[in-house]
């Protein structure tokens, strides 16, 4: 998952220590950067001038200027509209959608990570068929692009191919892509075990606290198979509200599933070792 550096507001870096230069812009990306915030700025007659092949050159870099365009706060959806329609007056829409069927692989990956990353919502049908292609990293792309596209459209499509998604890779997936209703509807009715595992898990990665009774009454209900309640627990831990202490304390002491007592007990000393650390 993506970092973020944190300070304490001290300044601990040597006096002749350089500071470091942000990395150059291409003349693609740079442009990108320019025509899409003029189009946010409201401008409904910019074009960009760039070719779809350009783009798709260096998908990283342009699929990362469009997230921190369209992740601005207040941006919203007039904001997706607006660079929806920047591409198709700019000629780029339909031949990135096309770059999805492409017989190259890397192109059909940079195609999905572009096509996510401008909210290009023609494209979802398609990325959501890449998630079973035969090339890992267009699989990898795939999976990434819907968790970016979020919604329940995307979520469907997760839940759809979960089979052939690593459980830990669409609980990433989950955790980005679902809505707070999309993961309350997920842990009433899971489509299999597979599912609740992940969406639990997911719970776990978004630090939901709502989502701690919940939880704990998952961990705690013997009904439910042994991965749930295991990854309930871990999920707890990960959350890392002291409200949960209690009744990962009481689970540990007494359940007599021994690898959920275990899981439940290592969730508990988690909790307790970030309270003594605070």
């Amino acid at each position: 998952m993506d970092s973020q550096l944190r300070s304490n507001g001290s300044n601990t870096r040597p006096v002749t220590q350089a500071v470091p230069r942000p990395a150059s812009r291409s003349r693609v990306t740079g442009r990108v950067e320019r025509v899409v915030k003029t189009a946010l700025e409201g401008e409904r007659a910019a074009v960009l001038n760039v070719s779809a092949d350009e783009l798709l050159a260096e998908p990283l870099a342009v699929a990362n200027v469009l997230r921190a365009a369209l992740d601005r706060p207040g941006v919203g959806v007039m904001g997706h509209w607006m660079v929806h329609e920047l591409f198709r007056r700019s000629g780029l829409q339909e031949e990135l959608v096309n770059s999805l069927a492409s017989p190259s692989p890397v192109t059909r990956a940079a195609a999905a990570r572009i096509c996510s990353a401008a909210r290009l919502t023609e494209s979802f049908i398609w990325i959501g068929d890449l998630v079973a292609d035969s090339n890992q990293r267009v699989r990898e792309a795939a999976i990434r692009s819907l968790s970016q596209l979020g919604g329940r459209r995307a979520v469907d499509m997760l839940i759809a191919a979960a089979d052939g998604i690593p459980l830990y890779r669409l609980a990433i997936a989950l955790s980005r892509a679902a809505t707070d209703v999309d993961i309350e509807a997920l842990m009433r009715q899971p489509a299999s075990e597979r599912t609740a595992v992940a969406t639990v898990l997911a719970c776990g990665l978004r630090r939901d606290v709502l989502r701690v009774s919940p939880l704990l009454g998952i961990a705690h209900d013997r009904r439910w198979p042994r991965q749930v309640r295991m990854a309930a627990c871990k999920s707890l831990a990960t959350i890392g509200d002291r409200a949960a202490a209690d009744g990962l304390k009481r689970l540990a002491d007494s359940d007599p599933d021994a690898p959920v007592k275990k899981a439940a007990d290592r969730a508990h000393r988690r909790l307790v070792r970030r309270a003594v650390a605070r």
